[in-house]
């Protein structure tokens, strides 16, 4: 009898904990969810965190999560307006903000992700097909100085940028997030990860990029021979200004010396000027006269009368 009434109290606790756990759930912080009874939804989500009540074996939890997912597609062969064909690579990032709607149109993040690989790689198509591969390609010519860039542009080296990648992804975005909201999503962001060009148009546009870069590096290289120029035109005019300061200073130098010379010379000459005669005699003999020097002079010379006096003595 005993062990019957074990038994009992056994079946009917293991009954109370399924009736229990069918009855509470809690919901994380990162979950939502919605309420199915019969396999149709009642009432709204359920976005709060914490233990909650269903009805028990009637009613089904279905749970949602609440935190960013991501979105990665395949990449896509796209044309642009200028008949130029890109492998375009895509990603997003995307959030239920509506999980009753999402439950209903969808039911789940599987049947979500193939919606949005027809959704974005509409967009993608629609945006890329209406712009130039080069619009697509690059954010804008900001590597090039603005005078340079008008410059390339007006004669054709370069394509003018007036859009952007980065602007057309934004397009994308807004694009799709028109169609996203029917679904109880939200679309938050869509990047381009890789744009690659096909086997037919790759050698040309890398042939394209090559010429552009080396006409940019040629127009650099110009600008660099202008400013040497321009440098070497000033460092020569600064050369000669110095010389022609220092020429200038050297002459006055030289000028005021042979005032002072001159001065001493006038001087000495007139204090003894017999004896300054004689000194410059002295200098002619030294500088006119060597060893084997012969000189012929006539006897009513200034230059001979000191050799005279001397031959008299």
């Amino acid at each position: 009898m005993k062990k019957n009434t074990l038994i009992t109290v056994i079946i009917i606790g293991i009954g109370v904990l399924i009736i229990l756990n069918g009855t509470f759930y809690r919901l994380n912080e990162f979950e939502q969810c919605i309420i199915t009874q019969f396999g149709k939804p009642i009432g709204g989500a359920i976005t709060n965190p914490g233990l909650h009540l269903k009805t028990p074996f009637i009613q089904k939890l279905r749970k949602f999560e609440k935190r960013i997912l991501i979105w990665d597609g395949d990449a896509k062969e796209i044309p642009t307006s200028d008949k130029k064909y890109i492998w375009l690579d895509a990603t997003a990032r995307w959030k239920i903000v509506d999980p009753l709607k999402f439950y209903q149109s969808v039911e789940n993040e599987t049947g979500i992700l193939s919606r949005l690989d027809d959704i974005i790689d509409s967009a993608s198509r629609d945006v890329v097909s209406a712009h130039r591969l080069t619009e697509v390609v690059r954010n804008s010519n900001d590597i090039l100085k603005k005078q340079e860039k008008d410059a390339l542009i007006q004669t054709g080296m370069l394509e003018e940028i007036s859009v952007g990648r980065d602007s057309l992804r934004i397009m994308i975005m807004e694009k799709a997030s028109e169609l996203v909201p029917q679904y109880g999503i939200e679309l938050i962001d869509v990047q381009i990860k890789r744009i690659n060009y096909v086997k037919e148009v790759r050698q040309k546009v890398f042939e394209r990029m090559i010429s552009e870069r080396q006409k940019i590096a040629a127009m650099y290289r110009s600008e660099g021979k202008g400013e040497k120029a321009d440098i070497d035109g000033k460092r020569e005019r600064e050369l000669q200004r110095i010389q022609s300061e220092a020429y200038k200073k050297a002459q006055s130098i030289k000028g005021t010396a042979d005032a002072k010379a001159t001065k001493i010379y006038a001087e000495s000459y007139g204090k003894d000027p017999e004896f300054y005669s004689f000194l410059k005699t002295l200098e002619i003999y030294r500088n006119t006269i060597g060893k084997n020097s012969k000189v012929i002079l006539s006897t009513d010379s200034d230059i001979y009368k000191y050799l005279k006096k001397s031959s008299v003595k």
